[in-house]
């Protein structure tokens, strides 16, 4: 069980692939592949981008979601586009507006694609783990979220 990954991996391969004009959502795809390869507590990991009032998924590593629009305001991962604010959530059930992916979730991690104050998406990981998601967790995947910021 890793307890968090060496995001400075993650990003020269982004960088490699960005270099060789890898399309938006192929960096997107490798960045969630890459997360969810860590194994836990990365069970699954969702990449959605801003387009308008919404986030719409373009990638994902692990289970599917039925959630692939999710209006800015609703949800977790809604909520933190409208705070401007990553998010971590230690028990997805203790709150009421929880969007539920699957009945194995107990933790999730939002965390913000900006570039500057502009918000362009984020990463979403949910974890089968309770509490599962520490300060370095966020460092290591804002790291991530950060270079896909300058390269998608």
């Amino acid at each position: 069980m890793s307890a968090t990954f060496e995001a400075s991996k993650i990003v020269r391969a982004l960088r490699a692939a960005h270099l060789h004009d890898a399309p938006r959502r192929d960096l997107l795809q490798m960045a969630c592949d890459r997360i969810r390869a860590e194994g836990a507590p990365y069970t699954s990991v969702y990449a959605y981008m801003l387009h308008g009032t919404e986030l719409v998924l373009e990638a994902f590593a692990g289970r599917e979601t039925p959630h692939v629009r999710i209006a800015v305001g609703t949800g977790v991962c809604g909520t933190a586009v409208a705070t401007g604010e990553d998010q971590n959530v230690p028990d997805v059930g203790a709150v009421g507006n929880y969007l539920a992916c699957n009945l194995d979730t107990k933790s999730e991690l939002v965390v913000l694609i900006r570039r500057g104050a502009n918000i362009l998406g984020q990463i979403d990981i949910d974890s089968d783990v309770p509490a599962g998601f520490t300060d370095v967790h966020h460092r290591a995947v804002k790291e991530v979220a950060d270079a896909l910021a300058v390269l998608v």
